[in-house]
């Protein structure tokens, strides 16, 4: 459905050059000589890229209806990740390309996730902006390893390797940063 231009919001989906967007911030301006325009910020759904764009007032968009649900994260079977939609309790299927070979790397057994869909169609996961996770393996510390800096490679319950300090051992729980996929402080039992 096309929409003008000036009837747009914050968080709502547009769709430019066959690519999915959300609207971030718009501002209307109207310089004292020439036409009126709408200058608007969009992040692609997909990929997460942020671009500026310029609309003269008159033009028409196409407008896309996003709606997100809570997810949670069931199994992994192939190139497949299996989730139950925590508002219709349906298996819903994603494929591991929408998640992205970064994220799915901190994507845990009954993590519940967000997807933000159109149609019924899963167009991206975003995780939780931190997860607690247990320490598989890594390196033994040493006593008065907590003095020094550096870090060490550890494995964590997801399979992912991250850098860890020094005095953190097997069993321990951490807090990651699925952001940047850096360790934030080692978590309560």
């Amino acid at each position: 459905m096309a929409i003008s231009i000036n009837e747009i919001s914050s968080e709502v989906g547009i769709r430019i050059d066959n690519d999915i967007y959300a609207v971030l911030d718009y501002n209307h301006v109207k310089p004292g000589k020439g036409s009126a325009f709408v200058r608007v910020r969009l992040k692609n759904i997909k990929t997460g890229q942020v671009l500026e764009r310029t609309f003269r007032s008159s033009e028409r968009i196409e407008d896309v209806p996003l709606e997100e649900r809570r997810l949670q994260n069931l199994y992994q079977s192939g190139d497949f990740y299996h989730f139950l939609d925590n508002t219709t309790y349906e298996e819903v299927l994603v494929p591991k390309a929408v998640i992205g070979e970064n994220d799915a790397r901190f994507l845990q057994e009954n993590l519940e996730v967000r997807g933000i869909c159109h149609k019924n169609d899963i167009l991206k996961i975003v995780l939780p902006t931190f997860i607690i996770a247990e320490v598989k393996h890594s390196d033994p510390g040493i006593k008065g390893d907590s003095t020094r800096s550096g870090n060490k490679p550890a494995t964590i319950d997801t399979g992912a390797t991250i850098p860890v300090p020094l005095f953190i051992n097997e069993g321990d729980r951490i807090k990651i940063d699925t952001r940047t996929g850096t360790y934030v402080e080692r978590a309560q039992k």
